[in-house]
């Protein structure tokens, strides 16, 4: 049994990694498609610290509502931002195979959840908001 020559793995590193398995699929995409995929990938973490920083600033809002109400908002926001930087990696790693495998795209699940998601939260806060007033 022979040692396996190290001259042959993939630039990612030792055998077993994620980024080998991507790699090993399909055919390099053209670049302008990774690089497209990459900025969307970007896009979704930009808006999930968003939601964070609104519960951070929901959660020092001191005196604008009541606190069990501005508590579960903040909390709300802050889990939906961790839940969309999760799901940005996801969505990341599903396009960029299929694009090697040269396959339909896959199709934004998670998008409608967190529109309709965001306007219910959004709605609760400004009712909050006006009932405090």
């Amino acid at each position: 049994m022979t040692a396996p020559d190290p001259s042959n793995a993939p630039a990612g590193g030792p055998a077993g990694k994620w980024t080998d398995r991507l790699l090993a699929e399909g055919a390099d995409p053209d670049p302008r498609f990774t690089l497209a995929n990459e900025r969307t990938f970007l896009a979704w973490i930009r808006t999930a610290l968003a939601m964070i920083a609104g519960g951070i600033g929901l959660a020092l809002s001191g005196r604008l509502m009541a606190a069990p109400l501005r508590d579960g908002l903040a909390a709300g926001f802050s889990v939906v931002g961790a839940l969309i930087a999760a799901m940005a990696f996801r969505r990341w790693l599903r396009t960029e195979r299929a694009l090697r495998r040269a396959e339909t795209l896959p199709l934004p699940t998670f998008a409608p959840v967190i529109s309709y998601g965001l306007a219910v939260v959004s709605v609760t806060l400004v009712a909050a908001l006006l009932a405090t007033r």
